[in-house]
C-alpha cells in the first residue's frame, strides 16, 4: 500500500511541475513555446543512472567509476535544464516571468524524478525494476 501512495504523490508532483512549464509557455502574456525544449532534459536525465545501475554490481563497498560517471552526466543534464530558460530569457526569446515559471517547474519535476529513484530504487517489494 505504501508503494501506491508514493506513486500517486509522485504523479501529482509530475503534474504540478508540467503545469508550471505549460504556464510559462501558454499564458497570453508570454505566448512563446521555446521553454518546451526542457522536456528533452526531463527524458534524458534518468537514462545515465539507469544504465549504470544495470551495469554495476551494488555489492562493492568502494565507489564505482561507472556510477560516478552516470551521476556526473545526470548532473550536467540537470544543470543544462536550468540553464536553458535563463539563456532564452537573456536572449529575449522568452520573458523573465516565463523563465521563473519554467525554473519552478524544473525544480518540481527533478525533485519528483529524485523521489522516484529514492522510493522505487531499492530492491524490495515495489521496486521499479519489476516493471
Amino acid at each position: 500500500m505504501a508503494g501506491i501512495k508514493a506513486l500517486i504523490s509522485l504523479s501529482f508532483g509530475g503534474a504540478i511541475g508540467l503545469m508550471f512549464l505549460m504556464l510559462g509557455c501558454a499564458l497570453p502574456i508570454y505566448n512563446q513555446y521555446w521553454p518546451l525544449f526542457v522536456l528533452f532534459f526531463y527524458i534524458l536525465s534518468p537514462i545515465p543512472y539507469c544504465i549504470a545501475r544495470r551495469l554495476v554490481d551494488d555489492t562493492d563497498a568502494v565507489s564505482n567509476a561507472c556510477k560516478e560517471l552516470a551521476i556526473f552526466l545526470t548532473t550536467g543534464i540537470v544543470v543544462s535544464a536550468f540553464g536553458l530558460p535563463i539563456v532564452f530569457a537573456r536572449a529575449h526569446l522568452i520573458e523573465w516571468g516565463a523563465c521563473a515559471l519554467v525554473l519552478t517547474g524544473n525544480t518540481v519535476i527533478f525533485a519528483t524524478i529524485l523521489g522516484f529513484f529514492l522510493v522505487f530504487g531499492s530492491n524490495d517489494d515495489f521496486s521499479w525494476q519489476q516493471w
